[in-house]
């Protein structure tokens, strides 16, 4: 339940990602925390963990967009 809590606070969390390694750990934390609630959920099964999950790959996903932005630039 630890992980659930620390994906709820990072969903809550303000992000400014002005830099590129802001950006890259804020990727990896959220990356780690949804492969996380993922073991939890194919034990489970718990449909409010794939809402948890699903939020936070929007955030990955929107996180993501901007690094490839500015690495290609």
């Amino acid at each position: 339940m630890e992980l659930i809590k620390k994906a709820l606070e990072f969903e809550q969390r303000k992000l400014s990602l002005k830099s590129t390694n802001d950006r890259i750990l804020a990727s990896k934390e959220v990356k780690s925390l949804i492969l996380g609630i993922n073991e939890i959920y194919k034990e489970t099964k718990n449909p409010e963990l794939m809402d948890i999950m699903k939020r936070l790959t929007v955030i990955k996903r929107k996180v993501e967009k901007r690094l490839k932005l500015r690495i290609t630039v």
